[in-house]
């Protein structure tokens, strides 16, 4: 596979990771789908293998998340800057702490937007429980899951 498509699977791969922080966009399937781009060109046992890997690992999170309580976003005040935090800070905690620092970064950046947003560290803490409680965690699930598949494609890449 040469660069120019290896960058554009890595840019489907990126915009469904971001995806999954933004209700409505299908996130978990355009990483699935990026994944099988790069299966389908590459050819290889490790392709596959990873293919077979992330398919299982998407098909149940999404059972995972069915079986979640539902999201009561009304009246929380949840933000797309909000989104923006968490997912940055999942990211950066996915890389600083490989795999384990998604979760801390995801609520750490929740708690770092809404301590800007309301000042005090009491009332942030209690928005970022209130947050957890309605919709972080099966984002937080969803987004996890996207990040290892993504990280295994990468390490994919470089290896070969």
């Amino acid at each position: 596979m040469d660069l120019p498509q290896l960058l554009l699977v890595g840019l489907v791969l990126l915009l469904g990771v971001v995806g999954v922080l933004i209700p409505g966009v299908p996130g978990t399937w355009l990483v699935w789908a990026g994944l099988l781009w790069w299966a389908l060109h590459v050819r290889s046992t490790l392709a596959w293998s990873l293919l077979v890997a992330a398919t299982a690992l998407l098909l149940v999170v999404q059972v995972v998340k069915w079986l979640l309580p539902p999201r009561r976003v009304r009246g929380l005040g949840i933000t797309s800057r909000m989104a923006v935090f968490a997912g940055a800070g999942a990211v950066l905690g996915f890389v600083l702490v490989p795999v384990v620092g998604a979760v801390p970064g995801f609520v750490g950046g929740i708690y770092l937007c809404e301590r800007m947003c309301l000042g005090t560290h009491g009332e942030a803490w209690a928005s970022v429980r209130a947050v957890m409680r309605a919709v972080g965690t099966s984002v937080l699930v969803e987004l996890f899951a996207c990040l290892m598949v993504v990280g295994a494609w990468v390490g994919a890449v470089v290896a070969a």
